[in-house]
Parts: C-alpha cells; structure tokens; sequence
C-alpha cells in the first residue's frame, strides 16, 4: 500500500462544494454506491450524485484524516458532526477504473446511533428524489 495519490481530491473537493454537479464529476456512469446509512445499493450517476450532494449538507463540519491507496482502490477515514451536534467517524472505500472516475464507492459510517440518525434524515431530505425503501423510516 502506498500514500502515493492517495488523496481523492475529486471526492474530497466535491465534499467541499457540497453540490451534486461537484460529486457527478468523479463519477462514472453507472456508479455503484453502497453505505451503512442505505438500506439498499443505488446505481447511476443521477440518483449517487444526488444522494452524496444531501449527505455532504448533512455535516456541519467534515474532516479526511487519513488516506491511502491499493491498487484501483482508495480507502479515505473521516470524522464529521452533523449540524445537530450527533458526531460520525468512518471509513470510505473508492474504486476506479482506468479512466480514473469512481466505479463504486462504500461509505462505513459510526457508531450506529449516528449511521441510523443520519439514514432518516437523508431520506427525508432527499424525499421525492430518490425511492424512499433507500433509507431507514421512509
């Protein structure tokens, strides 16, 4: 493993702008996005971009710790606080293709408590947009 570009700037960035277009950027077109906080897997640049531009709003303040990659993979930790003062910590695993863009992202939210909170307020948040049996209380 190496520390050698390693830092996911395209997702990092995204993070910072907050914005769907942002995270449709390092996507690939038939991403495959999978998450603690989703009760199923979605698919396609559409629905993951939407759903990650939520989720980013979701944090009031969001920390890369530490990043290191394999191969095609990535592996990202973070620590974040949502904006209702409910803190995470997790780990984010990326996979590219040969172009560079993200094939399939898996986002490992902790402890439970907050993974669970943050599912049924993304749900809610993204009412409408994407099907709701993707979170928990929809």
């Amino acid at each position: 493993m190496t520390n050698e570009n390693s830092s996911a700037r395209d997702w990092t960035d995204a993070f910072a702008r907050r914005t769907a277009d942002g995270f449709a950027e390092a996507f690939a077109e038939n991403v495959v996005l999978e998450a603690t906080t989703l009760v199923n897997p979605l698919q396609g640049r559409e629905k993951v971009k939407q759903v990650m531009a939520a989720a980013s709003r979701v944090y009031k303040s969001l920390e890369f710790t530490n990043a290191v990659s394999a191969g095609d993979k990535q592996y990202l930790e973070w620590v974040a606080e949502a904006h209702g003062g409910v803190k995470f910590g997790g780990v984010t695993v990326l996979t590219r293709d040969a172009t560079g863009s993200i094939v399939h992202a898996a986002i490992h939210h902790r402890p439970m408590r907050a993974a669970m909170f943050f599912s049924e307020l993304l749900g809610k948040s993204l009412s409408g947009v994407v099907e709701p049996e993707h979170f928990l209380g929809q």
